[in-house]
């Protein structure tokens, strides 16, 4: 009877073993629906029996990322932008610099340009001032020269022109002294026919 009793008792177990199980009834051992059915149970990260978990390894992982954050990427971030901004206030103070030396440069050449201009002023004045005068005192040669030919060239007429009148007193005195034998067949002294000759040049 006891051997009876345990037999039926497994064929019990092993009858409700067999038993399918209900629509949505999970089975205990597993945990899972049977195979061919669909559970109606919340999806998983929805379901608030996983939240303890989830916000577990969210702060882990956000512990993880704050640490990589701020150890590694954080300073190397750091480091380039540190490395660019030394980098532009060097170019900036280079170029304040280049800008310096320029505003020098322009200022230096415009000082000289206004001293080559003044000085070439002065020289163009120096030299109209001497040309002026050089021409001034060749004027002043030439005419000096030009009246000594002049006191010359008269000097020369006069005494041509004293020679010449003399010549003609002379020629006058022939040409009456020849006119007069032929008109009244005389002679005539020369004193008469010279101060003939000058009373008919002085009227």
């Amino acid at each position: 009877m006891f051997v009876t009793a345990a037999y039926a008792q497994s064929t019990t177990t092993e009858g409700e073993a067999h038993e399918p199980a209900a629509a949505g009834e999970v089975h205990t051992e597993t945990g899972v629906a049977p195979e061919g059915e669909h559970g109606t149970g919340v999806f998983p990260p929805f379901d608030s029996s996983h939240f303890a978990s989830q916000l577990l390894w969210l702060a882990i992982t956000f512990g993880l990322f704050y640490l990589l954050m701020s150890k590694v990427i954080i300073p190397r971030i750091g480091g380039i932008l540190e490395t660019r901004h030394d980098r532009i206030a060097q170019d900036l103070d280079e170029a304040s610099r280049l800008k310096g030396e320029a505003d020098a440069a322009i200022a230096s050449y415009e000082q000289e340009l206004a001293t080559a201009k003044a000085k070439g002023h002065s020289i163009a004045d120096t030299a109209r001032e001497a040309a002026k005068a050089k021409a001034s005192a060749d004027r002043t040669a030439v005419e000096a020269d030009l009246a000594k030919k002049i006191t010359a060239a008269e000097t020369r007429i006069a005494d041509i022109k004293s020679k010449a009148l003399a010549d003609v007193g002379a020629i006058a005195e022939e040409t009456a002294t020849a006119v007069v034998k032929q008109l009244i067949g005389g002679t005539v002294t020369k004193a008469e026919i010279a101060a003939a000759v000058k009373a008919s040049a002085g009227n």
